[in-house]
């Protein structure tokens, strides 16, 4: 008889993708998932086909829900240095709501790159890239508002901006208190906000 889904299939990758963000790809197990999501063995392999199938799928969804759904929302605001400042301020409470210091999934796996297919890099990177072009496409804004000084160089700022970004969601992982964390947001806004330098 042809194999039938007997169960939803966005829960189930709900259910994966929360052991892989709090595990990491490489300890979770298939016992792991199949535990989490209800399921047995043959389901998984027959809905999915394979671990890493299933893993791409969570991330995805992840990303789609999240950063995609994040930046979506922050392209609508009318000032692009408030929609910055926002960014920075919805991760700051997000990281300090995550009890379990799990940290931002889709930067977990880039801090683990080296350990995943190509198919897996060019994903991570697409989306971080998709970031920059974000912070670009707001400082040029900005910029022809008058809000972003002229002098600021939308590219290179933008990269410095994801990298804040990048330290913030790693630091929050228990190093940083809000405190810390409220500093590195601030560093975020001098690149956005203070006037050219003089020059000698």
């Amino acid at each position: 008889m042809p194999w039938e889904k007997s169960f939803d299939l966005d829960d189930a990758v709900d259910r994966a993708q929360f052991v892989f963000w709090s595990k990491g790809y490489e300890a979770t197990s298939i016992t792991d998932l199949t535990k989490s999501m209800g399921i047995n063995k043959g389901s998984l392999y027959n809905a999915f086909g394979s671990k890493k199938d299933l893993f791409t799928r969570a991330l995805l969804k992840y990303d789609r829900d999240n950063r995609q759904a994040s930046i979506a929302a922050l392209e609508a605001y009318e000032n692009p240095h408030d929609a910055i400042e926002t960014l920075f301020d919805d991760l700051i409470a997000q990281s300090l709501a995550d009890d379990a210091h799990k940290g931002c999934f889709l930067v977990n796996t880039a801090l683990d790159l080296p350990n995943h297919s190509d198919d897996i890099r060019d994903m991570v990177n697409a989306a971080l890239d998709d970031f920059v072009k974000f912070f670009e496409r707001m400082i040029k804004k900005g910029q022809r508002q008058n809000v972003i000084p002229s002098h600021v160089e939308a590219h290179t700022t933008a990269k410095s901006l994801l990298s804040l970004v990048v330290g913030l969601r790693v630091l929050a992982r228990g190093v940083y208190d809000e405190a810390g964390l409220r500093a590195i947001k601030q560093d975020a806004l001098k690149l956005i906000s203070e006037p050219k330098p003089l020059s000698n």
